[in-house]
């Protein structure tokens, strides 16, 4: 190890490899890393992982570190590869309505570069602050806007990736219709840094709306939420671009103190609808909107609704959908993102509810998610710290059919390796292997995440 580090220390500079100590805080918490590497470019990733290949070191890249299922654990023998000093936004092309950027860009600041020029980069999330978009791209990131825009790989035109022995693939291409051959740059995204290392990449951008609409509306019944739904969409359908559900213990929990947020709509309710629409006719679209929850009320579909007024009340009513921070107000929390079908959902929830009260002396579940695109998040609180495994087992087998995911949006890891089949059949994972066989066969790259290697 300590010959490997002299080398990629005359690769990358002395400020490029980082021991454990001196790299404490970049390094995620309970990593065994011995060192970070922080490259400053395309070229020295490149050097870095041909030196490591060679001297059968595994390299763990990392990116914002906002994932939730160990993608970025590393063990002693492991080395961390950061690409946070990759951070240019090196082109924004209006006409085209793109932007390149390297890949250790936060999202919001590549947000902020394309609104300055009038255009819209639709992909969002809670931690765009510190999400970058390298490791936004490897885990396939959705967010709030997937019903409308889809998911990271919707907004990925091309890309920039290095290989295990440092091959530089150069996917970039500004174009929307590119049928020539395979499309290379699928193979790295969602495959959580397994296949390659994102280094840059060409993203497409949207019209920046001139209005965006949002609303808070209060449900009784389920049957109320998907019905609600559905007109939403017929209504609004060129518009809409947010339906956020939120379960009526989610909603306290965040509309009470410490939380800084208060209820907007009383808490009596079992459902909370956060809906948002994006459009260019300021005046007309408020019309719209305004008059589709009218609509909707009049018929009993919703038992209250407030339409944000200004951008101080729409910041308001999304900060009690991003306020996960108060899901461990009261100790440890075991998250899970679950894709399922609508119709499916009420029962699930009911399924994970009565199995916890049945094995647990007491507990706290709490839901809420992107209902529009099939994806819940469901977090669970019990006593015993050490139940993780029972509390998994409760929440994966509702799930009942392979017509759902163990993941809808935060990757496998290290987290959800066990679970993988529940969603994945057996030759498609058989195949997996066979592209990490082909790309790493010294499985260097992000070792033991997601799936074993074939032996």
């Amino acid at each position: 190890m300590q010959d490997l580090i002299a080398a990629l220390r005359r690769a990358l500079g002395e400020d490029g490899v980082l021991s454990a100590g001196e790299a404490r805080e970049r390094l995620p918490e309970g990593s065994g890393a011995q060192v970070l590497l922080l490259p400053r470019s395309t070229e020295q990733v490149s050097q870095a992982l041909a030196l490591c290949q060679r001297a059968g070191c595994a390299v763990v890249p990392q990116g914002g570190l906002t994932g939730l299922v160990q993608g970025t654990a590393t063990g002693p023998s492991e080395v961390a590869l950061s690409l946070a000093r990759l951070r240019q936004i090196e082109e924004l092309d209006r006409l085209n309505r793109c932007m390149t950027v390297q890949a250790g860009v936060p999202l919001e600041a590549a947000q902020a570069a394309a609104e300055a020029e009038g255009l819209l980069l639709p992909v969002d999330l809670g931690a765009r602050g510190s999400a970058t978009i390298g490791g936004m791209i490897s885990t396939n990131a959705g967010g709030n806007r997937v019903l409308r825009f889809g998911m990271m790989r919707d907004s990925v035109l091309g890309l920039e990736a290095v290989l295990a022995d440092g091959t530089v693939i150069d996917s970039r291409s500004k174009l929307l219709k590119n049928n020539t051959g395979y499309d290379l740059k699928q193979l790295f995204v969602g495959t959580e840094g397994t296949l390659g290392v994102v280094t840059r990449a060409v993203l497409r951008l949207r019209q920046l709306p001139a209005f965006r609409g949002t609303a808070l509306v209060a449900l009784d019944s389920f049957a109320h939420v998907l019905q609600l739904l559905a007109r939403m969409e017929a209504r609004l359908f060129n518009t809409l671009s947010s339906f956020e559900v939120m379960w009526q213990p989610f909603y306290r929990l965040v509309t009470s103190a410490p939380a800084r947020g208060r209820p907007i709509l009383g808490t009596e309710h079992p459902y909370y609808v956060l809906l948002e629409t994006l459009g260019m006719d300021a005046e007309k679209d408020q019309e719209a909107l305004a008059a589709a929850l009218a609509e909707a009320e009049g018929e009993g579909l919703i038992s209250g609704a407030v339409l944000a007024q200004s951008g101080a009340q729409r910041r308001q009513m999304w900060a009690l959908r991003d306020d996960v921070e108060q899901l461990h107000r009261y100790g440890p929390a075991f998250a899970y993102d679950v894709s399922l079908s609508l119709e499916a959902m009420e029962g699930y929830v009911s399924r994970v509810e009565q199995q916890l009260r049945e094995r647990f002396t007491e507990h706290r579940l709490y839901v809420f998610g992107h209902l529009a695109d099939g994806n819940l998040h469901v977090v669970v609180q019990v006593p015993e710290l050490t139940a993780y495994d029972r509390v998994s087992e409760i929440v994966y087998s509702a799930l009942a059919s392979r017509n759902s995911s163990v993941s809808a949006e935060h990757g496998i890891g290290l987290l959800k390796k066990r679970e993988l089949a529940r969603s994945r059949s057996a030759p498609e994972l058989e195949l997996m292997r066979t592209l990490k066989r082909a790309l790493d066969p010294a499985n260097i790259l992000n070792p033991g995440k997601i799936f074993e290697p074939a032996r």
